[in-house]
């Protein structure tokens, strides 16, 4: 309650255009912040396997030395091949202090949507086809990344299985699969892994958009779990101006430069001021956002700091990408069988990073 006062507080001090500011894309991965309030912008940055290269604030330009390198992670796959939580917790560590170092807030990971599908392109980012592995796995992460004053991100929320159609693609899902296979890393990542964001997936769920969807953010997140962290779009991921303000989504991110025309920019407060939305659905997310800001102590002087692509990251990195190596022992049997002497021959044995 201490925490939600202090943001109703700064709130109060807030002008309806500064705090249209706080809720969409001011650059292509960051908000706008409140210069004169020492409000911060948010900073976000992908991803799992590291801390990604500065882009230009409204192209798709990296920019930076070529030589101003973080740590490459493991990804998830090879994560969850370790079956090993302190690793994973470690391995969260690790890119929490690279955010840090590199000035980042919010890290756009893990993803741990299911695997379905071999043919999803983004299962390197996600940890398994198996439910209680993902969210073991996914909690230490979490905490390790956050043991940095960074939020974690966990993503994509939900029932995001595949890339083919992904903005369009209407997932229908018996309820019953839904809240025993793809919902439960959700529940743990609010519940134990105190995740401070979550990102909504590009996809439809039952005929509605999941980044502004009220069964999915309103009744099931907010309502039944009681999350009060802070919901971001996927890039691209919102599609009405109404629906996304009515919605729990805090945040809209994209992948344009037209900052001032995104749904919640320009388009929500002319709603707001023409009567047709209240003031109040930007209120509630804005405190939401500052409360996120206070948990990462982003005004008070107190944050942490960070280094990246250390002696000690690189050798973490390297422990977890040894112990992710496993033998694909049925192939190895087969082959055994087919030829005797096969043991001689060194390409016999077949590794992989993956299950």
């Amino acid at each position: 309650m201490k925490l939600r006062r202090q943001a109703e507080e700064l709130l109060g001090k807030l002008t309806l255009d500064e705090k249209i500011g706080m809720i969409h894309g001011a650059q292509l991965f960051q908000t706008a912040g409140v210069p004169r309030l020492g409000i911060l912008p948010i900073k976000f940055s992908d991803g799992p396997m590291g801390v990604r290269q500065e882009f230009e604030a409204s192209k798709w330009q990296t920019v930076g030395h070529s030589d101003d390198y973080v740590t490459y992670l493991p990804c998830n796959s090879a994560l969850a091949s370790t079956w090993n939580r302190q690793l994973a917790k470690e391995t969260g560590c690790v890119l929490g202090e690279e955010a840090r170092g590199r000035g980042k807030d919010v890290i756009l990971g893990p993803g741990v949507n299911i695997k379905r599908s071999p043919l999803c392109g983004r299962n390197f980012e996600y940890f398994s086809e198996d439910p209680y592995l993902t969210k073991e796995l996914a909690i230490p992460y979490i905490q390790g990344v956050q043991e940095w004053d960074v939020a974690a991100c966990v993503k994509h929320f939900a029932a995001n299985n595949q890339e083919t159609e992904r903005l369009w693609v209407d997932v229908e899902v018996d309820e019953h699969a839904l809240r025993e296979i793809y919902l439960p890393v959700f529940y743990d990542a609010v519940k134990k892994g105190g995740v401070y964001t979550m990102m909504g997936a590009y996809n439809l769920l039952y005929g509605e958009h999941c980044c502004q969807s009220e069964y999915l953010l309103n009744d099931i997140l907010r309502k039944e779990w009681g999350y009060d962290g802070v919901v971001v779009s996927d890039w691209g991921a919102v599609h009405d101006t109404e629906k996304a303000a009515a919605s729990q989504l805090d945040i809209e991110m994209s992948v344009t430069d037209n900052f001032d025309k995104y749904f919640m920019a320009d388009p929500l407060k002319e709603k707001i001021e023409k009567g047709e939305i209240k003031e109040s659905a930007v209120d509630e997310k804005v405190v939401r956002i500052l409360m996120l800001m206070i948990k990462l102590h982003m005004m008070d002087g107190t944050r942490k700091s960070g280094a990246y692509n250390t002696p000690e990251h690189r050798q973490k990195t390297l422990e977890t990408a040894r112990e992710s190596i496993i033998l694909n022992y049925s192939r190895w049997r087969y082959q055994l069988w087919k030829n005797p002497y096969s043991y001689c021959v060194f390409n016999r044995f077949t590794f992989s990073l993956s299950r």
